[in-house]
């Protein structure tokens, strides 16, 4: 059986009534046959039956012995990083999601938490930055928004060696084209706003455990916290679920397309997109993954936030908009906004130019596509003779 048809079928009709969508058990609580005794749901925190059919869905894409559903991405994270305690040390990827730079940063620095950032592009700077206090390894792979590719296999290997967990975020790839938990990671998270949604309706994330001790303990800050996923978002969830294949596989088809169109332009200077042989992971990406996903960044010769504001504020089906993963084509412009919150030395640093134009590619008409960036790019060429370098953007806080 193939997995799209597995998950379409694993989504269970209803026992009551016969209904092929799941019901969505919109209530607070639930009435008890004795104090203790119930159909094993109490208090709708706890548990809820459409948000549990959403995390046995997921756990089975993914491989998982559980999952567990939350109110955000960033919840999802802020339930993994609990697992730790003061004292302890992250290694983390350095380009890393400016929400998850902040919630390390501002939130958990002062709880005692310390974070080593490197580039574990090579195995080796993660080897290199183990110490006896390091208790968890955190990788994107693909990153957002460079598209950098992480060896899972290998790192998770190390993170073995000395008793750290690997958490792998997930989301730019979807678990239709990665699976890091049969690479060896302990922990998958997702924002589920993104591509397991693919529609811009909810805010969601996702935990899945490998093993169901650490799942235990992550249900356990899901109930303690009450940061959960309401009925009705997870019903949208599960729905979005339905086409998650479809919708995957043409993103990859469209974000090839047009990523191959980038490289060409005159106007452009570095396309970051893993499915094009110029990419420096793409032999690795094509060993640890089913396909490249639909996001695609560029830079261009114009180096300035001039150029890029001009250019994102230009095209038509491309809306300037923050998040990825939908159907409809969006972009952004990360120095500004995604990873406003990361501070320009460290941004810079880690490949996100000023210039850096992040694109959501969407489920148009490839040629639709293309033509919308040419147009946008055409009104950055006659601009390009005014524009001049911007001073650094002052750090702030992301969205």
């Amino acid at each position: 059986m193939s997995t799209i048809t597995e998950l379409l079928h694993a989504i269970p009709a209803d026992p009551h009534t016969g209904a092929i969508a799941v019901p969505i058990y919109q209530t607070s609580t639930f009435v008890q046959d004795a104090p203790g005794v119930n159909k094993g749901y109490d208090y709708a925190r706890s548990n809820n039956p459409t948000r549990a059919t959403l995390e046995q869905l997921v756990a089975g894409l993914e491989k998982g012995a559980a999952a567990y559903a939350f109110s955000s991405g960033l919840a999802a994270i802020d339930a993994v990083v609990k697992l730790l305690q003061a004292g302890d040390e992250i290694i983390a990827v350095d380009d890393i999601y400016g929400g998850a730079f902040r919630l390390f940063d501002k939130v958990y620095k002062k709880f005692g938490v310390t974070v080593h950032y490197v580039d574990t592009t090579d195995a080796g700077n993660v080897a290199a930055a183990f110490t006896p206090n390091t208790k968890l390894v955190w990788l994107e792979t693909p990153t957002n928004p460079t598209l950098k590719i992480s060896d899972i296999h290998a790192i998770a290997k190390l993170a073995k060696a000395h008793g750290a967990l690997l958490c792998v975020d997930n989301t730019f790839a979807s678990p239709v084209l990665q699976q890091p938990l049969t690479l060896g990671a302990d922990l998958v998270v997702h924002s589920a706003t993104k591509y397991l949604g693919g529609h811009s309706d909810i805010i969601a994330g996702i935990v899945v455990a490998k093993d169901k001790a650490i799942g235990d303990e992550i249900k356990f800050y899901q109930n303690a916290t009450g940061a959960i996923l309401g009925p009705f978002d997870s019903f949208l969830l599960i729905r979005g679920l339905e086409t998650l294949h479809l919708r995957v596989r043409q993103h990859s088809q469209n974000a090839q397309a047009v990523a191959e169109f980038l490289q060409q332009h005159p106007l452009v200077d570095k396309v970051f997109y893993p499915g094009l042989p110029s990419h420096p992971h793409h032999a690795l990406a094509k060993r640890q993954a089913k396909g490249f996903g639909g996001v695609v960044s560029f830079t261009l010769k114009t180096d300035t936030v001039d150029a890029a504001t001009t250019l994102v504020c230009s095209t038509q089906y491309f809306k300037l908009a923050e998040s990825l993963g939908g159907v409809k084509s969006l972009l952004c412009h990360p120095a500004s906004m995604t990873h406003k919150s990361i501070p320009d030395a460290i941004r810079l640093a880690n490949g996100v130019a000023n210039s850096l134009v992040r694109l959501s590619v969407g489920l148009e008409e490839t040629e639709d596509l293309i033509a919308d960036l040419q147009q946008a790019l055409e009104k950055v060429a006659v601009k390009r003779p005014q524009l001049s370098e911007q001073e650094p953007l002052e750090p702030a806080l992301a969205l």
